[in-house]
Formats: structure tokens, C-alpha cells, sequence
């Protein structure tokens, strides 16, 4: 059966990853985490005292960073290896949330990192969740959803996903974070966050996981069925 791209926009802590993830999973695809890549870059220029507005400086850092994904084979999930170390913790931090929207604006982080992700979906058989995904990365994307939850539902997920990792931090800074990078991502003049035309959107505000990857799987069956049948015809 021909492979497809299956592409998951929308806001964070909404559950993208985790479907995707599971979406993945459950079809035997790919899966890239692009909102890890642009953490990763984050937690580069962070390290090396690399101004944000310095572009000269990120261009070069852009030039000289390595960003891979490696499979753990404990968990079955992919980390994201910067340099050869995997980092996927540090990346998670709330210090690089609070940074992240603002390098993941700068044209030249972008531009390198669309690129990267076009290569790594070039064969299809990808399931890919970001922010720009339906409409820059893969606007032929056969299946492309965009999430959205109810803001303090998404705090309260981040504070529990932070708490796990043993970061507190209060569900009113979350919020903040979150409605700072949600103005951050959707007005930036470099592919903005909003939802493709043809992307069916997604309120998981009162659902669980389970229902959020088989809302997707339902898509993505039509999809399929859809392609034999034009095949067929």
C-alpha cells in the first residue's frame, strides 16, 4: 500500500506528540518531532551564548550543529541528539519553552530546519507534528490535522509533564508561557501557526489520548481508501 504524509499542526501541550507518536506507532511510520528540533537549536544557541538577534552568529551555529533523532529501545520513543548527545531532557526544560518561539521565528532557523524535515518525509510513510507542517513543510500532506485545547487544560498538562521530570512550576507561569508562545507563533512573519484549509481541526480539551490517535486513524483510513479507490478507477 502507497505511504502517505500525515501532518499534525496546532498548539502546544495540546497532545500532538503523544498522538503522533502513537499514530506512528500504530501504522508503522516515521515519526518526527519538529517542535524537538527547534528546541534543540534553542538549547545550542543557549549553551554558546549566541545572541537571538545576532544572525550572522545563528547562521553559523545553524551551519556547525547537528540535529538527529535516536531510538531508545526501552521506550520506543525517538530522542533528539544534538552533537551526538542526546539532550531530549534539557530541551524539555521551561527555560527553553520560554525561548523557543522567539528563535523558531529567526527566517534562517526556519529555512534550514523545513529543509531538514523535507528530507527526512521525501520517501512519505511520515507522521510529522510542529506548527507549519499542512502548510510549509508538507502542504501535499495526504492527512493533516491541527489541534487545539482550552488553555488551562493545556497548562495543567504541561505542569504534569514537568512535575514528572521533577521541574514545579505554578499553572499560572504555564499559562503565561503558553499565551506568550501562542502570540509568538501565530504572528510571526515566517510560517505562522494557523490552520491549513483543507486541515481538520482537532478540540482535545476533553479527550483522552485514545480518542485523539483514533480520530486521526479514522483520517487516515479515509485517506487510504480513498487513494486505492482512485488507483483502481
Amino acid at each position: 500500500m502507497q505511504k502517505i504524509v500525515i501532518a499534525i499542526d496546532g498548539y502546544s501541550s495540546c497532545g500532538k506528540s503523544t498522538t503522533a507518536k502513537a499514530v506512528a506507532a500504530e501504522l508503522g511510520y516515521a515519526y518526527i518531532d519538529t517542535g524537538a528540533m527547534y528546541r534543540g537549536v534553542t538549547l545550542y544557541l543557549l549553551e554558546h551564548a549566541i545572541a537571538f538577534h545576532d544572525l550572522p552568529k545563528v547562521e553559523e551555529a545553524l551551519h556547525d550543529m547537528q540535529i538527529t533523532f535516536r531510538r531508545n529501545r526501552q521506550t520506543g520513543r525517538n530522542e533528539l541528539c544534538l552533537d551526538g548527545r542526546i539532550r531530549e531532557d534539557e530541551i524539555r526544560q521551561m527555560r527553553i519553552s520560554n525561548s523557543v518561539s522567539e528563535v523558531s521565528g529567526i527566517p534562517a532557523v526556519r529555512h534550514a530546519l523545513v529543509r531538514q524535515q523535507q528530507r527526512m518525509g521525501r520517501h512519505r510513510g511520515i507522521v510529522m507534528d510542529g506548527r507549519d507542517i499542512g502548510t510549509t513543510v508538507f502542504p501535499d500532506a495526504e492527512v493533516k490535522v491541527f489541534m487545539t485545547a482550552d488553555v488551562v487544560t493545556r497548562a495543567l498538562r504541561r505542569q504534569e509533564e514537568l512535575a514528572i521530570k521533577n521541574e514545579h512550576v505554578t499553572v499560572e507561569e504555564i499559562v503565561e508561557n503558553l499565551q506568550k508562545r501562542d502570540h509568538l507563533d501565530s504572528t510571526r512573519s515566517e510560517s505562522p501557526l494557523r490552520r491549513a484549509p483543507d486541515a481538520v481541526l482537532l478540540d482535545t480539551t476533553h479527550m483522552m489520548i485514545d480518542e485523539q490517535v483514533d480520530f486521526v486513524l479514522e483520517r487516515v483510513s479515509a485517506a487510504l481508501f480513498s487513494r486505492a479507490a482512485g488507483a483502481a478507477g
